[in-house]
């Protein structure tokens, strides 16, 4: 039977050879969901846990979480994945992720989540933008097309949209320079070269961008400018008792910007 479809240019699938390689990914997600099940009878707390998280939580959360989990958890090896939302949604449903820290919830049917805790957004400014005479700043107050985004792909992107009311068919802002496939922090660099306004999560004030890139934050005024950051997992992962210890354990590891959702 053939599988492929081979030229000098090109490799394809044929269309039997497409559903045996769907059959045999259900036949390898299998094995691994055997594989930890025997580690998870034996120890659900030793072994390898492999984390994913999105660009816009990771760098924030992970130097909090890890002196815990290296406290309380000493036998686990976390292998950390950063990624985009979809991406880890994908590798998290096909079993090469066991958990992911995502500030959406999970599109997928065999996916669940426990709710982490929830995140303001804060306003992040040029040092002389006229808003910084305000203590609080309501979205209402941001001329859309001062706004600097994330590209598509990144959630924190669609829940500024969101936040802000804005229409998702806008053009691109004009004049200034682009913002695709950017970093928050090359975001937030322009803002503080004077080329536009942004929302920032509130663990990310813990950062050095706050007090050495002269960029200026307030308080979102409305309180409608956020996200809860939840614990995403498989349905029927074997290894639950190691995902509630460390919704715990986050919610510990917490600051007091953001509002922990479990105790």
């Amino acid at each position: 039977m053939q599988i492929f479809e081979r030229t000098k240019r090109r490799v394809a699938l044929t269309e039997i050879g497409g559903r045996i390689v769907d059959q045999a990914r259900d036949v390898l997600r299998g094995v691994v969901a055997l594989e930890q099940l025997a580690t998870a009878h034996k120890d659900p707390f030793v072994g390898t846990c492999r984390l994913g998280m999105p660009p816009t939580i990771g760098p924030y959360l992970t130097p909090l979480l890890l002196p815990t989990i290296k406290h309380y958890l000493p036998d686990l090896r976390l292998e950390l994945i950063e990624d985009f939302t979809d991406h880890l949604e994908d590798q998290l449903d096909q079993g090469a992720l066991d958990l992911a820290i995502l500030a959406t919830s999970p599109t997928r049917n065999n996916l669940a989540e426990i709710a982490l805790y929830d995140e303001p957004f804060w306003i992040a400014m040029p040092g002389d933008h006229p808003l910084t005479r305000e203590e609080a700043v309501d979205v209402t107050q941001i001329e859309p097309g001062e706004l600097l985004l994330l590209s598509d792909g990144h959630c924190l992107r669609d829940q500024i949209y969101d936040a802000c009311k804005l229409d998702r068919a806008r053009k691109n802002r004009d004049g200034g320079p682009r913002t695709q496939k950017t970093s928050l922090s090359t975001i937030l660099a322009l803002v503080g070269a004077g080329e536009g306004i942004t929302l920032v999560p509130a663990m990310s004030l813990a950062s050095g961008w706050v007090t050495d890139t002269g960029v200026a934050v307030r308080r979102e005024e409305s309180g409608t400018a956020g996200r809860t950051v939840r614990l995403t997992h498989r349905k029927g992962y074997p290894r639950m008792a190691l995902t509630q210890k460390l919704a715990d354990l986050i919610a510990a590891s917490l600051p007091n910007t953001v509002s922990p959702v479990r105790r």
